[in-house]
């Protein structure tokens, strides 16, 4: 390669030969503009840890007024959706088909065993074990309307409880602890991994493949302008789809943005430009699409998802894979754009981030910079 002078005229001819290149291959198109918006609504509607209006099965053997009572505040709860039956059998065989995800019992002697204070279970309590998760929302939700029931019988016969302590919670960053507005800011991490990775993993095999690489090798073009004439096209492109993300969470999808935009295009500068660079030193050290696009997405999307802590909880890994995770840029990512969206423009919370984000900006496009220099000169 001729080793001339940097020359901005010529980074914005390359940077224009890019731009033009990118509208007019389909792929490009698909992967900046459609994927996000699929990616988003399938993340944003697909995946929800919360459970809501879970098939409960009730069976009142007492039939009295208490009994009604608490089985009426059952029905009230927007959490169950209350079925009535008429025998155990029945109900244990449609928990066995899982028809309902557990069921309510509420025995013949209710009343009695509610009056004994020694009696802690007067009401039996079966849920489907196969989904822990699920059991626990049952078991949850029905003391939860075991305790409301209580409280409220309590108060409308002016019965006074002696050092009873009743739990306020309140939820800081997620007043109703909702899990969309944690997980979608993570599947964004996920999306924008992949679609950096995807874009520019594609760019130099291209070249190689239909021949214009030598074109370039022949011509006074300088490595940086060369580097920087496949870097900063993709970069405005995966700006943009990563606006287009947090618009779509935003008024799509209803999770609050608190953070500023300023904020976002600091972190998010940083983040592209190291998935850019996991791309570029993918496509510079594979000349086949094929093969940089698989490589891309087993380096990039994998361990975003796994070890990213968007799904999975990094202390509960094993000390090895916990220290492995410090090489992802999509763990500090991750954290930095969880904080805009729950919790606002932190930047004591998110300079350590961003800090860990331009090191790595700074290695892969390193990476790439070595991998060029070896397989052009």
């Amino acid at each position: 390669m001729n080793h001339s002078r940097f020359s901005l005229r010529r980074l914005r001819a390359l940077c224009w030969k890019e731009t033009l290149q990118i509208f007019r291959d389909p792929s490009s198109n698909l992967i900046a503009f459609i994927l996000p918006l699929m990616l988003m609504f399938v993340f944003g509607f697909g995946i929800n840890l919360d459970s809501s209006a879970l098939r409960v099965g009730l069976l009142d053997e007492a039939t009295g007024t208490e009994s009604h009572g608490f089985s009426a505040a059952l029905r009230a709860s927007p959490w169950l959706e209350m079925s009535d039956y008429e025998s155990r059998s029945r109900l244990e065989q449609d928990l066995v088909d899982s028809r309902i995800r557990g069921f309510v019992v509420i025995p013949q002697d209710f009343s009695r065993r509610l009056k004994d204070p020694s009696d802690t279970a007067p009401v039996q309590v079966v849920a489907d074990g196969s989904e822990p998760n699920t059991a626990q929302f049952v078991g949850a939700y029905v003391n939860g309307v075991w305790q409301t029931w209580l409280a409220q019988r309590a108060a409308d016969r002016g019965e006074t409880r002696e050092r009873e302590v009743m739990l306020v919670p309140r939820y800081w960053f997620n007043p109703a602890a909702t899990s969309r507005n944690f997980l979608i800011p993570g599947s964004i991490t996920v999306i924008m991994t992949v679609i950096g990775a995807l874009l520019t993993s594609l760019v130099v095999a291209r070249e190689w493949e239909r021949g214009t690489m030598e074109a370039l090798l022949s011509s006074p073009v300088t490595r940086a302008e060369l580097m920087l004439s496949k870097v900063l096209p993709y970069y405005a492109l995966g700006m943009f789809s990563l606006l287009l993300c947090v618009a779509t969470a935003r008024w799509l999808l209803g999770v609050p943005f608190r953070g500023t935009l300023l904020a976002l295009i600091v972190v998010g500068t940083f983040f592209l430009l190291s998935v850019l660079g996991i791309g570029l030193a993918i496509s510079t050290a594979t000349r086949n699409q094929f093969n940089a696009a698989q490589a891309a997405l087993n380096a990039a999307f994998l361990p975003a998802v796994m070890l990213s802590g968007f799904i999975y909880e990094i202390s509960s890994m094993p000390p090895a894979l916990r220290a492995f995770t410090h090489l992802i840029p999509a763990r500090y990512f991750v954290s930095a754009i969880q904080t805009l969206f729950q919790a606002g423009s932190l930047w004591h919370a998110l300079w350590p981030q961003i800090v860990a984000l331009m090191i790595a900006s700074a290695f892969f496009l390193g990476l790439t910079a070595r991998l060029t220099r070896r397989r052009m000169d």
